[in-house]
């Protein structure tokens, strides 16, 4: 009798080592468990050819070649796929040098807005690969994979049977696959080997980069939120001198290494309905005080998403108590950006107020009730709603002829 074989059971957050090779560059990744090969293609080699649409398989724009067959890159997690051979759209053909489909495409003006090409050229190539002797009134059919529709359509199906026609003997083969180095374009997410002979890029850095540096422009969310704590200045001062304990009191948050040179890595999981979010990213305090603190973050989704912050924290003596105040400017990319920005305001003051409940906590020697749990979305937005319609009455309360008018319906 054979011994069952023990399994490891990886956690979706979790990092997982793959190698692959992309357009015939070896690449070797660290990415998490649930991240798809899409987001990896694009996210971490900046490879953005590959078009993402309905992210469930059904439209055809992220279509690309695995071991030689076409595949959709959203349905597949990158870990997957480890030792595979995948071409993309810009294996396909050089600028100088293009693939008989891409000129055939651009002859026959079959781009419209561009957006369904590279699926339909990776479909096509696959097709024509697979079936040089395809017939034109097949086309429809054999590529009713890729959904798009548009007034292009019928220009795409001529320029698939002329390179069909053109090409019985064989289909050539793509022209732009070789060793290059391929980088990211996620502010935390890709580094590159400088040797052009590999690409390494890894979902979340080893070492901490050189710099944050903010977008120019107005942020998505500008936070100035001001709690007055029941602890003396003496014993929040305590809570800021403690990193680690200052990390917990904040909702979703926590610390998972000191890098040294004030530079931390860290996490923090945000839950909002059905959407759920979970960053992974860097921290760097460029001023700390016992009564002040200074802090740029970034960090990166899971689902392709980015953050990046900019956090003043301010703690001042007020009367037998401390006056927390929390300046911030934060910057969003990806599914978490699709709030309005009133509420993703409302759910970032919500969680700043949380986290000075939770400081006042600490100052008074307990453990602070929010720890690294995700905070709850019925909650923040209840509370939100809650801090409006008392904002609404205050501004009536203080409106003028109030008075006159309660006096008048009292009477």
């Amino acid at each position: 009798m054979s011994t069952p074989r023990t399994v490891a059971h990886t956690g979706h957050e979790d990092l997982v080592a793959v190698e692959f090779t992309v357009n015939g560059t070896p690449v070797s990744l660290r990415v998490p468990a649930r991240m798809t090969l899409s987001d990896a293609l694009r996210d971490n080699l900046g490879l953005t050819g590959t078009h993402i649409g309905c992210e469930h398989g059904v439209c055809g724009m992220c279509t690309i070649l695995i071991d030689g067959d076409a595949s959709r890159a959203c349905l597949l997690f990158a870990c997957q796929l480890d030792g595979a051979q995948i071409t993309t759209v810009e294996g396909l053909g050089k600028p100088d040098d293009l693939h008989p489909l891409q000129e055939s495409f651009g002859r026959h003006h079959g781009l419209q807005c561009g957006f369904c090409t590279p699926g339909f050229l990776m479909s096509s190539y696959d097709l024509l690969d697979h079936e040089p002797d395809i017939r034109r009134e097949d086309l429809p059919e054999e590529l009713s994979g890729v959904i798009c529709r548009c007034t292009g359509y019928r220009n795409i199906i001529d320029a698939v049977d002329d390179v069909a026609t053109n090409h019985r003997d064989g289909l050539p083969g793509p022209k732009n696959c070789g060793q290059r180095t391929l980088t990211g374009r996620s502010p935390v997410g890709s580094t590159a080997a400088a040797d052009e002979s590999t690409a390494v890029s890894e979902a979340v850095q080893d070492s901490a980069p050189e710099k944050i540096s903010l977008p120019s422009g107005e942020p998505t969310i500008a936070i100035d939120v001001t709690t007055v704590l029941e602890s003396p200045p003496q014993d929040v001062a305590r809570v800021f001198e403690d990193i680690q304990l200052l990390a917990r009191c904040l909702p979703g948050a926590e610390l998972t290494e000191e890098l040294g040179g004030n530079w931390y890595r860290g996490r923090a999981r945000v839950a909002l309905g059905p959407i759920k979010l979970s960053f992974n990213g860097f921290a760097h305090l460029l001023e700390h005080e016992s009564d002040r603190m200074h802090v740029l973050g970034q960090a990166k989704d899971t689902g392709g998403g980015r953050a990046q912050a900019e956090i003043h924290l301010l703690a001042v003596p007020e009367g037998t108590g401390t006056r927390l105040q929390a300046e911030a400017r934060v910057y969003l990319v990806g599914r978490i950006a699709g709030f309005g920005r009133s509420l993703a305001g409302d759910v970032s003051r919500r969680m700043f107020e949380d986290f000075a409940k939770a400081v006042d906590q600490a100052a008074r020697g307990e453990e602070p009730e929010v720890g690294s749990k995700p905070p709850s979305a019925f909650g923040i937005l209840v509370g939100a709603m809650r801090d409006r319609i008392r904002s609404v009455r205050e501004l009536r309360r203080k409106a003028p002829g109030s008075q006159a008018k309660n006096t008048h319906e009292e009477g």
